[in-house]
């Protein structure tokens, strides 16, 4: 089968010594003056104070601005305090938001432009174009806090507060050079907010491997990141840093198999709906997975059998139905034993809000990456009502 599959450099450090590696990260980028991104809860943990040790004299201040869903506004101080604090490098603390936002700082700050003159755009004919953006970014690092996959990415979606829409920032020049994975950090966060970014991690996964662009060598990555996720998402509890471990290696090895596979239908309403109920994405992701499995199966049905055993590896999958029908079962019966709500309206969306949902969703640019095309907001809407 003839494909291509490029990547990028991935340096990643895991366990207790991992920070000791992170003065040396600095130094092979020539960098003296960090500044460290986070939110206010994270700048308050008790891993900070480690992270300022390890940094020592390359220490240069800090923003705990961060927000959920990454809001231009907080984009925009992020990239003052950058500028105020003469930094030449950006370590990301957190969670998804805390890695978008730096990331997105680092593009306005180098740019000198806003936001909207900077972000990918849809084109007459329906396709999307990324602007180069060829000012020299401050080098990336990240500390992760949760699961999360945005800290592989290079690409930065913002929320726009005025309108609601996703703004995207796209630069190769920001990935980050190096993450680390503490068990400080990693045990600080709220297991719920874990167990959220985890089911994000399983949606995007299955949905990679759905996509007609997966590739032997992202294959391999997603199927283990599903493994890995579907096994330690019921026990990301704060006295089991080995299952948060775990999930947080699987967010990277599915950050990383998603480069080529992309996004998919489930993601893109995800985005729609939890902008309105301010619901993280991982629960509204848990919600339509489903859904969007079984609208997706006349061109999935190659894509079940993997799915199906990165499921139920250990068991016997290889003698049940392999079938998008089956996987969203399988799906659903994860759910169920986590004890997730599995309606739209059990988080707080309104029937009437469906119909600006389909719309909104048709506007993303991850619509058409999708296996299935979507045809209309009418599809949608047909969807989200079954969700519903």
């Amino acid at each position: 089968m003839p494909f291509q599959h490029l990547a990028a450099e991935l340096r990643v450090y895991s366990g207790a010594d991992s920070l000791a590696s992170l003065a040396r990260e600095l130094q092979r980028v020539k960098c003296c003056r960090a500044v460290i991104v986070s939110g206010k809860s994270v700048a308050r943990s008790e891993g900070m104070q480690l992270l300022r040790e390890a940094l020592g004299s390359a220490w240069a201040g800090a923003f705990d601005g961060v927000r959920s869903h990454s809001p231009l506004p907080a984009i925009e101080e992020a990239a003052r305090a950058l500028a105020n604090t003469d930094a030449d490098a950006v370590i990301a603390v957190g969670g998804g938001s805390a890695a978008v936002t730096a990331r997105a700082a680092a593009i306005l700050l180098a740019e000198r432009q806003p936001a909207r003159a900077l972000c990918t755009r849809r084109l007459a004919d329906g396709t999307f174009e990324s602007p180069r953006l060829p000012a020299i970014k401050l080098p990336q690092f990240g500390v992760l806090t949760t699961p999360s996959t945005a800290f592989v990415k290079a690409g930065s979606a913002v929320l726009d507060p005025d309108n609601g829409e996703r703004v995207a920032l796209f630069d190769p020049k920001t990935r980050a050079r190096a993450l680390f994975l503490h068990p400080a950090f990693l045990s600080s966060a709220p297991s719920e907010l874990v167990k959220s970014a985890g089911l994000n991690t399983l949606s995007t996964a299955v949905e990679a491997l759905e996509s007609p662009r997966c590739d032997p060598i992202s294959e391999a990555l997603l199927r283990h990141a599903l493994r890995l996720t579907a096994d330690n998402l019921g026990r990301p509890s704060t006295d089991d840093p080995v299952a948060r471990e775990q999930l947080a290696t699987a967010a990277l090895l599915c950050g990383r198999g998603t480069e080529q596979a992309g996004g998919g239908l489930a993601s893109v309403l995800a985005h729609a709906i939890g902008h309105r109920t301010h619901v993280a994405n991982g629960l509204v992701n848990a919600i339509v997975l489903p859904h969007t499995i079984r609208f997706n199966a006349p061109a999935t049905a190659g894509a079940a059998s993997r799915i199906t055993e990165s499921l139920l590896h250990g068991s016997a999958s290889g003698s049940m139905q392999a079938s998008p029908a089956f996987v969203a079962q399988c799906i659903e019966s994860l759910f169920a034993r986590l004890g997730l709500p599995r309606r739209l309206r059990d988080i707080g969306v309104e029937q009437d809000e469906l119909t600006p949902i389909a719309h909104a969703a048709m506007a993303d640019w991850f619509i058409g990456r999708g296996p299935r095309r979507v045809q209309s907001h009418a599809e949608l809407l047909t969807l989200l009502e079954g969700a519903w």
